[in-house]
């Protein structure tokens, strides 16, 4: 099944996100949480690729063994950051042998002092023509919302996005955000300037205040002084905390829905609970 092929059918699109563990002992819990969402019957799952692409391999590994045991279709993510031309091609092979055909093709975050392969990508656009050339995969990609955290200008990273899609992506997964007026102003600007796929909102339940402070850092996302303040009042205690996140993405994907937003992909870290918690709420 081809991702972009889901969005049109009169339902939301909804999408699990995953990361390779670090240590063997860690799969069996990530097929656990895999297992207890798929009862949700998500749309779709992916697989993040770790930085300077160190988790190639297992990601490729990872999501062949997602849809060949557990049934689920299953996307690929594929940054250019740390692989040659030769590197990449190796792995699309091996994706496409393995029956997969989605891919995430991402530019990746550059590690302090980042050497570029000689003959490598820089560009997430220049990772969607590259695959053009050779491979029949369905390509999607990144936004951001509040604006690419390298990119000059929010003109110069829509620009960027324009260039990626005429490439050949065929839709969009934001960031994470906690504002959803972030998005529909992004979203109105996108259809401005030409971009017409879909483009699906990114949204994080927050379990820990250390851990989305971490990753709206990492991501340049905004929390907002309500959600901030709420968070401040749960203090140390998780289970207060998981409750505030857990209150805040509902509302968030449920007037992302009622809105017209064409699904939802969330970041699970690895985690069940929270996104479970949402879909309940949310009586998906």
């Amino acid at each position: 099944m081809r991702i972009a092929e889901l969005f049109g059918r009169h339902r939301p699109v909804f999408s699990f996100e995953f990361f390779p563990p670090k240590a063997e002992g860690g799969y069996a819990a990530l097929f656990e949480t895999i297992d207890k969402l798929k009862r949700h019957g998500p749309s779709f799952v992916s697989v993040t690729w770790g930085a300077g692409g160190s988790t190639r391999r297992n990601t490729v590994d990872l999501v062949a063994r997602i849809e060949r045991e557990i049934g689920l279709v299953a996307m690929a993510h594929v940054t250019c950051t740390g692989s040659s031309r030769l590197e990449l091609a190796d792995t699309l092979e091996r994706l496409s042998r393995e029956g997969i055909r989605n891919v995430l093709a991402l530019g990746g975050d550059l590690p302090p002092d980042y050497v570029q392969p000689a003959d490598g990508l820089r560009y997430a656009n220049e990772l969607v023509e590259f695959i053009r050339t050779r491979w029949d995969l369905c390509l999607g990609g990144a936004c951001y919302p509040e604006t690419h955290p390298r990119a000059a200008s929010p003109d110069e990273d829509l620009a960027n996005l324009v260039r990626k899609v005429r490439a050949g992506a065929s839709f969009l997964i934001t960031q994470l955000f906690f504002d959803n007026a972030d998005y529909f102003a992004f979203v109105a600007r996108a259809r401005a300037a030409g971009i017409d796929v879909p483009i699906v909102p990114g949204i994080m339940p927050v379990v820990s205040s250390r851990s989305v402070h971490r990753m709206a850092a990492l991501s340049g996302a905004r929390i907002p002084a309500a959600l901030a303040a709420e968070l401040e009042h749960c203090g140390e205690d998780d289970t207060r905390t998981l409750e505030t996140g857990v209150r805040w993405a509902t509302e968030q994907c449920r007037d992302l829905l009622e809105r017209g937003a064409p699904g939802i992909h969330f970041f699970t870290l690895n985690r069940s609970p929270a996104t479970r918690l949402v879909f309940e709420n949310l009586a998906l």
